[in-house]
């Protein structure tokens, strides 16, 4: 397969061949949708390849020209580079970035490591979430607050909120948004950070459940390509299978379909995956003929089936 790269299979947690994704997916902190915006491949053996940081900044530039800057785009640590903080800044994004802890940040006036920064920062608030992981339930036990800091070099007055509960050290989330005293403002982003377990679930889901990475074809271009057929066959799916009127009853016949023993879990996407697979395995290597005036509903489920 051409320009294969080495990458980090999180898997195996190996080193291997294969290729580098953008993922960028929606959601609301209160909400239960999941929208998948764009997924883009590339890698670094491939020629015109500049670097990650040009091509997540790239990602970023598309999605906020589409979308208008709304939003708050919430990277885990792998965002926490002067070279990707300080663009956005310049690029005037909302952000949540989780910082790894050896960042220097400005606070009372000195440069400080941002560990230094929350180790003493008074923590006001509590609160219980529970996250369930392989079926099992995890009980987490939160106390958080905030200093209010500067980026090395930039003017913009920026929030550092600290979370202890999540291990042994704090989390540190280095934000645009503005921080008060207020319970309802702080724990607003404490969520939306951890909306990013959905976020990890969804890219988990598109995956597998579209086999992505047993795709095979010899043109990089090509590989490419499937990328964006990949997301909006995705965002079928997850948003207009489960929101428009019409199509509802077309997704409760896809999770029927699906065949679950044990009921239909909160992350239903994969039942509609499998349903969708069941439903057109039935008529494989053929198109069924339409009939005149025929529904959505009367193609997918013909009355022979």
């Amino acid at each position: 397969m051409e320009y294969l790269a080495t990458v980090h299979d999180g898997s195996e947690d190996a080193l291997g061949p294969g290729y580098w994704t953008c993922n960028v997916v929606g959601t609301e902190v209160d909400g239960s949708c999941i929208v998948p915006l764009l997924g883009r491949l590339y890698s670094a053996e491939a020629p015109g390849f500049r670097s990650e940081n040009h091509e997540i900044l790239s990602v970023v530039d598309r999605v906020a020209g589409a979308v208008k800057k709304r939003g708050v785009w919430v990277i885990d640590r792998g965002g926490d580079r002067r070279k990707l903080i300080e663009p956005m800044l310049i690029r005037q994004c909302r952000f949540l970035i989780r910082l790894i802890g050896n960042r220097n940040l400005l606070w009372a006036g000195k440069e400080m490591l941002a560990s230094e920064i929350a180790k003493d920062c008074p923590l006001l608030y509590a609160e219980t979430i529970v996250k369930i992981d392989d079926g099992k339930e995890k009980v987490y036990h939160l106390e958080f607050g905030y200093r209010t800091v500067k980026f090395p070099g930039r003017q913009e007055e920026l929030g550092l909120l600290v979370v202890r509960g999540f291990g042994q050290e704090p989390m540190m989330l280095l934000t645009t948004e503005p921080l008060r005293k207020s319970r309802k403002v702080l724990w607003r982003l404490v969520r939306a950070y951890t909306r990013r377990w959905a976020i990890e679930e969804t890219i988990r889901y598109i995956k597998q459940s579209y086999e992505l990475e047993d795709v095979r074809v010899l043109n990089y271009r090509s590989l490419q390509n499937i990328m964006p057929l990949v997301f909006a066959a995705a965002y079928f799916a997850a948003v207009l299978l489960d929101t428009a009127s019409k199509l509802k009853v077309m997704a409760g016949h896809l999770l029927k379909a699906a065949k679950r023993l044990f009921g239909i879990p909160d992350f239903h996407y994969y039942c509609i995956a499998d349903g969708l697979t069941s439903i057109f395995m039935r008529h494989p290597g053929r198109i069924v003929r339409a009939l005149p005036r025929a529904s959505p509903q009367a193609l997918l489920f013909p009355s022979s089936a």
